[in-house]
């Protein structure tokens, strides 16, 4: 019996290796649906790059953010540029009730020759410059006039510099949200859950199960 060879009751077999969790997460994060590696923004070089306005957007690969930037920042500029040529010209009018002359005694204050009555004509020019309105008014009026484009010239400049400041931020907040992980595997779930609180019966009801990494 000791001279006999028998088969081994035991055999070898050969089984795949399965990945791990944690390897098939790095691998389908930075793959996208077509195995194509994901684009992932750099969120300083997207805040470098948005110093010129869209630029930003445009390393986020956010296109369709260009139009609405472009027509912010031109609607700033074109508000800014017509209050400038309507304070400009409400200005010079104002000007014309005083004594400019640097040799004068009277250098600043009122001419002589201004009353209350007193009316002065305004040249009102257009966006362009191209055209332009000829308008009389007294002092108090053209001074209103003044003061309002000047107000508005200022508030054009505080909204296109907030703007600008928008589309920086935008486009930082932008690149660090296309890091996150957008994969199935939620780090949140819901669950059916039975509990008993105080009862005899257990109740049915829900649960938030959060998966802390």
């Amino acid at each position: 019996m000791s001279q006999r060879n028998t088969a081994d009751s035991v055999r070898s077999v050969t089984r795949p290796v399965l990945l791990t969790d944690s390897l098939v997460k790095s691998v389908t994060d930075t793959l996208g649906k077509n195995g194509k590696k994901k684009f992932m923004p750099d969120p300083k070089r997207a805040t470098r790059l948005a110093l010129i306005p869209g630029f930003g957007q445009l390393y986020n690969r956010d296109y369709w953010k260009l139009p609405i930037i472009y027509l912010s920042m031109g609607g700033g500029i074109y508000a800014f540029h017509l209050n400038r040529i309507k304070y400009k010209d409400f200005l010079i009018a104002y000007e014309q009730f005083y004594d400019l002359d640097k040799n004068s005694s009277t250098y600043g204050q009122l001419k002589p020759t201004v009353t209350q009555d007193t009316r002065v004509q305004v040249r009102v020019r257009n966006l362009f410059a191209t055209e332009s309105e000829y308008v009389e008014a007294t002092r108090d009026a053209i001074e209103r006039q003044k003061n309002y484009w000047r107000r508005n010239k200022n508030l054009s400049i505080i909204v296109a510099g907030l703007i600008y400041s928008l589309t920086i931020v935008e486009a930082n907040v932008a690149a660090h949200l296309k890091t996150f992980d957008l994969t199935d595997d939620l780090s949140m779930r819901i669950e059916p859950k039975l509990s008993q609180p105080m009862l005899r019966q257990p109740a049915p009801g829900l649960r938030l199960v959060f998966n802390i990494k």
